[in-house]
């Protein structure tokens, strides 16, 4: 995924980790050669249009919702349909209150009738905080979980690592995040909870306990599920 910041400073572009912390102490539970973070991509202020997702300080959110709403006010003063000019006026509104619209309760046929793809802040905006600025880690963090995507691990052996998905995503859709050839031979998956993982003390612990759950492809993923793909490699 991508992630904009917008107007903060000091930001370094590329692929930047997600050192959620969560994955730090499944590292200390699950013994493995090495952790890998999910990884994000970070552009600079060009980003806007590609993004998934805007961090912003006050004041250049601010510069981003009087972009929308000049934008919003043009449209109005053209020949819009009623439809249209209904939901224009709602956003007017918001924005003139300095609400970003993501924030707001718009549905997918509000977005529809005034062809969104002009606005900015229907993408999620995260407002980072002075010292958030300095700790770009966390803010990443953060960032993601406002965003709509999740993770998922799998644990031991060479790699404890961390998968970015969207929420919403099934283990079969989780599968071929790793790999094609998992998407494709997709058996069933074995699921351990995070706070399950958690309270047992570590994977084997929690399969003692009785916590480890064998799961179709249609399972919606968990955030920080523990997954363990059970496919057939000749797809």
């Amino acid at each position: 995924m991508k992630i904009c910041l917008y107007g903060v400073p000091g930001t370094v572009v590329g692929k930047h980790p997600l050192k959620d912390p969560r994955l730090d102490t499944a590292h200390k539970l699950v013994a493995a050669d090495k952790k890998t973070y999910a990884a994000v991509d970070v552009t600079g202020d060009d980003g806007l249009a590609e993004c998934d997702a805007i961090v912003a300080t006050d004041s250049s959110a601010l510069e981003l919702v009087l972009q929308d709403l000049e934008f919003v006010e043009t449209r109005l003063g053209r020949d819009a349909t009623d439809a249209e000019k209904l939901v224009l006026e709602r956003m007017k509104t918001d924005l003139e209150a300095g609400r970003c619209l993501s924030a707001c309760a718009y549905t997918a046929a509000d977005w529809e009738a005034v062809n969104a793809s002009g606005l900015i802040t229907r993408k999620p905006v995260v407002i980072a905080t002075a010292e958030e600025v300095n700790q770009p880690d966390p803010l990443l963090v953060r960032a993601v979980a406002a965003t709509g995507w999740i993770s998922f691990l799998t644990v031991g052996g060479k790699e404890n690592r961390a998968w970015l998905i969207r929420q919403g995503a099934t283990a079969w859709e989780a599968g071929g995040a790793i790999h094609t050839d998992i998407h494709k031979g997709f058996i069933r998956a074995e699921i351990i909870g995070w706070a399950d993982f958690v309270t047992a003390g570590g994977e084997t612990q929690a399969k003692r306990a009785g916590k480890l759950r064998l799961e179709t492809k249609q399972y919606v993923m968990q955030d920080y599920d523990l997954v363990n793909f059970r496919f057939n490699k000749t797809g």
